[in-house]
Parts: structure tokens; sequence; C-alpha cells
């Protein structure tokens, strides 16, 4: 029977907005253990100048460069999580001796699949010596090495997840609705496949913190006034990426905020909620059968209006729609939960990513491990 590890999971996701802080205890496989979870908000500056570094990074052309200000902003990101994790500890009444490994996502600010280039800004020695806690950092890099596009990563949790579900009606499709949404196919046959499915809340922030001067639409309330504008939505709706045969993993670029001129403020927000959602199902239709039970998690199903269209437009195709926490688990932390389970997994050489999840040619593990100093209590 393999060694049940207690890890913490980082995850700074595309929306920029502070660190999730998540306990595992797992054997990187079917045992899950929940623990604690914490969120950090970044500061506004520090907000400004993440959305910096997605500009200095377009000129990257090798993993390893970091034009301007980056290495910088990578080490400074790197000094908050560690904060976060201390943090985190105390509240917990934790010791560093008491957890395994840390998974750290890092903040990506450039991902081009087609180029198997992909930049996560963090330091993972230098977050192993702030904490004393051994780190697995950088787990995109071997899957797009190996031919994969490098995300999503999340799918073999959600698997791990999807046997404490219980599920009655298979298969069962989570949905992280974060700044791109991604979803993870689970049929009880085995079969696993994820892939982005579409712009999720990224294109909403942009949009209300562009013309209401705040980070996001909260619980969906611009939206709520506003009417789907039909052109506009059939724009992105229209993409090629939704018709493409291969998927692949999404940059937060792949799509852009409507013009001043496409909308008023609610009326944008609630097409760009629509899009979240339609975008969704749209996707589905890649999948080999159409899913009876969406569970939604991340930061848009606290979103009532794209859950209303979702509810609505699942409903139309006979599946149900339920929340994190409907489910039983936690929308908000399933993210950081991931990245711990991915350290383990990388730590035991078990596969993080699939063929069916993110292109690559065979199963690949991943992952760079730093060793924080031996005397851990130092």
């Amino acid at each position: 029977m393999a060694e049940i590890r207690t890890a913490i999971g980082l995850m700074s996701g595309t929306s920029m907005d502070g660190i999730d802080v998540a306990l595992l205890r797992t054997d990187g496989e079917a045992v899950v253990e929940r623990g604690g979870f914490l969120s950090v908000t970044y500061e506004p500056a520090f907000r400004d100048r993440l959305k910096q570094a997605l500009d200095e990074a377009k000129v990257v052309k090798q993993r390893d460069e970091r034009p301007g200000d980056l290495s910088r902003t990578g080490r400074d990101l790197t000094l908050r999580h560690a904060e976060a994790v201390n943090l985190f500890l105390r509240r917990e009444g934790l010791r560093p001796e008491d957890i395994d490994v840390i998974g750290f996502h890092g903040q990506t600010v450039l991902h081009r699949p087609d180029q198997a280039l992909t930049v996560q800004l963090g330091d993972g020695p230098l977050l192993a010596n702030e904490t004393g806690i051994d780190v697995v950092h950088d787990m995109r890099a071997n899957d797009m090495v190996h031919g994969g596009q490098g995300a999503p990563l999340v799918p073999v949790y959600h698997l791990a997840l999807a046997h404490q579900l219980a599920a009655k009606n298979w298969p069962v499709c989570f949905v992280n609705i974060g700044g791109i949404s991604n979803l993870t196919y689970l049929h009880r046959d085995g079969t696993i496949i994820g892939f982005d499915s579409g712009p999720g809340n990224t294109l909403i922030d942009q949009w209300v913190e562009a013309h209401a001067g705040i980070p996001y639409d909260d619980g969906g309330r611009i939206a709520s006034e506003g009417q789907v504008i039909i052109s506009l939505a059939e724009r992105y709706l229209d993409n090629p990426f939704f018709t493409a045969e291969k998927r692949r993993s999404l940059d937060r670029n792949d799509f852009r905020p409507p013009e001043a001129r496409d909308a008023e403020l609610s009326d944008g927000a609630r097409t760009l909620a629509y899009v979240s959602a339609a975008a969704i199902l749209k996707s589905s239709g890649h999948l080999p059968t159409f899913p009876k039970i969406f569970v939604i998690c991340g930061g848009g199903r606290l979103n009532r209006t794209i859950m209303e269209d979702l509810a609505r437009l699942a409903g139309e195709k006979g599946a149900s729609v339920l929340t994190a926490e409907q489910a039983g688990f936690d929308g908000d932390a399933m993210e950081a939960e991931a990245w711990a389970y991915l350290a383990v997994r990388s730590v035991r050489g078990l596969p993080l990513t699939f063929p069916g999840t993110t292109g690559v040619r065979q199963p690949v593990g991943g992952g760079m491990l730093a060793t924080a100093p031996r005397d851990r209590s130092a």
C-alpha cells in the first residue's frame, strides 16, 4: 500500500486575484482526504504588476528568458506564496515538518502550446528555502516536451474525486470556470478526457474592470441587469477554436474583451456570461457522449447568471448541473487541492498527464523537485 503523504497545493490562476492554499492527505491515487483552505488576495498594485508581466512575456522565445521586470516579479510572487504558506500553517496549527511536499503552480504569463512554450513565474528553490518544505514546481513543461498541450493538469485529480461522488448517472463532467474554463469527462469504463473549453471569467473580469473600475462582476449582478447581444455572442462562439478537430489549451489572450462601442456595461457583461456558459456546452460536443452531470467549480460557479444559463442549456440536453458544494466538494479549493495531489504523484513518479487530457503521446510524469534545507526546524 502506498504511503499517505500530507501536501499543500498553491494556485495562482489566470484571474490573477490571489493565492489559493489547500491541504490534502493523499497517496496520489484513490486516497483523498481534504483539509483546510485559505485564499490570500493580491494587493491591487501587485495585480497591476502581474498584468504588466503578461505584456513583458510576449517577447519570450525560450522558457528561461525573463526580460524586463519578470525576474523581480517572479521573486516577489514567490515570497508572497511563502507568506501565504506560513500564514496557512499558523492558522491550521501545523509546522513545516508536518508537511511532506508543496505543489507550486506559479503564475502563468505565457502559454503557447503550438510552440511547446509555457512560462510560469515562480522560484521553486526559493519557496523551499523560505518555507522549509520540499517543493514540486514546473509541472507543465515535461508534458509539452512529449508533445502535449501542457494543460489541463487537473483531470487526474477529478478522477479521484469522481470515485467519491458515487454518481448514479455516468458520464460525469467536472468543469472549472476560472479565467479560462476547462472540463474533465469521466466515464465508468475509465475513460478520462480533459481540455480547455473556452473563456470563463477572464472576459467578464476585463470588461467590468475597464468600464466599471471593479475587478469582477460579483455574483453576476451587473450581467443580471443586461440583455444578451446575440451578434456579439456569436462572434465569440464562431471562433475556430470550438470547431477545430484538435483540442488545444488556451491563453487568456486568445479571446479578447469587446470594444467599448460593442455594448453598454450590463449588456456586455450579460453577453459574456452567456458566452462562458455556451462555450462549455459547445466544447462538450467534442466528447464521446454528452455528460449526464456537470459539476461546476472555480469562481464562475458564484456568478448566478452564468449558472442559470448553464443549467438551462444543459437541461435542454437532459443533463443536470451541480455546484461543487452540492456534490460535496469545495469549488474554491479544488484547483489548489489538485496541485497538492499532483505534487504527490510527481514525487511518486506517477503520470500527471495523459493522451486524452493534453494530447501527450503517452502518459507522462512531470515536475521539478526543490529540496528544502535538511534541518526543517531551524
